[in-house]
């Protein structure tokens, strides 16, 4: 990975977008706001700022680094299977954004699921 590399990507990003550096670093959760600017000088910018400066540019982290040149990932390939059923057996507690689920509310909500589930097919 070369600076200038990241460099010349994150700006042709940042330009495509109407992003200053300045803009991207703020945006970026950067506490200097010239830290982006940096890279360009030849100063590597650390894992944790290449992956807030792709987040925050909508692109993938690989794109950055030069490794491909697909601005994406694949995120198909990558989905994780969970069933609900099991994991609601598994785990005392389970919550919904951040509130505990009660357990007598739990077979309330398995026959809500498979009455959907049911109804589409």
């Amino acid at each position: 990975m070369t600076a200038n590399i990241i460099y010349e990507r994150i700006k042709e990003q940042a330009d495509k977008q109407n992003l200053s550096l300045r803009q991207l670093s703020i945006k970026s959760g950067f506490k200097s706001p010239s830290a982006i600017s940096r890279y360009k000088q030849g100063v590597t910018p650390t894992d944790t700022a290449v992956k807030a400066i792709a987040g925050a540019l909508g692109v993938s982290v690989d794109y950055l680094l030069g490794n491909t040149d697909e601005m994406h990932s694949n995120k198909k390939d990558d989905k994780k299977v969970a069933d609900l059923k099991e994991i609601m057996k598994e785990f005392e507690i389970v919550q919904f954004d951040g509130k505990t689920i009660p357990e007598e509310d739990l077979p309330v909500i398995e026959r809500i699921i498979k009455g959907l589930i049911d109804d589409q097919y």
